[in-house]
């Protein structure tokens, strides 16, 4: 069994709607902690994903972008909770490079 990493509850809460992406971010401030941060990105990331899917819902691709954010929103989650910081591919470092205003 993996050790628990520090943060991993902001992590776990991340995952938790728009909202509970907030409130991770807010109590990540005060007291940093790498894993959490990781996770408040890659959050972050697919949110913004499921706006764009919401913003093109009148077309099919807007089906399609929603039905995968949500797959990857599960394995994101999934992955909290195992303590894992395993990396949607291509997608994950992109987010961990573009909201660096989230550290």
């Amino acid at each position: 069994m993996s050790k628990t990493p520090p943060g991993k509850n902001k992590a776990i809460i991340a995952y938790i709607t728009f909202i509970g992406m907030l409130i991770a971010y807010f109590m990540n401030r005060d007291e940093k902690h790498e894993f959490a941060t990781w996770h408040i990105k890659n959050m972050f990331g697919l949110v913004v994903l499921l706006f764009c899917s919401l913003a093109l819902q009148n077309y099919a691709i807007g089906f399609y972008i929603y039905w995968i954010s949500v797959a990857l929103w599960v394995f994101s989650l999934l992955m909290a909770l195992t303590n894992k910081q395993q990396a949607i591919p291509f997608l994950s470092e992109k987010f961990q490079t573009w909201f660096t205003f989230l550290d």
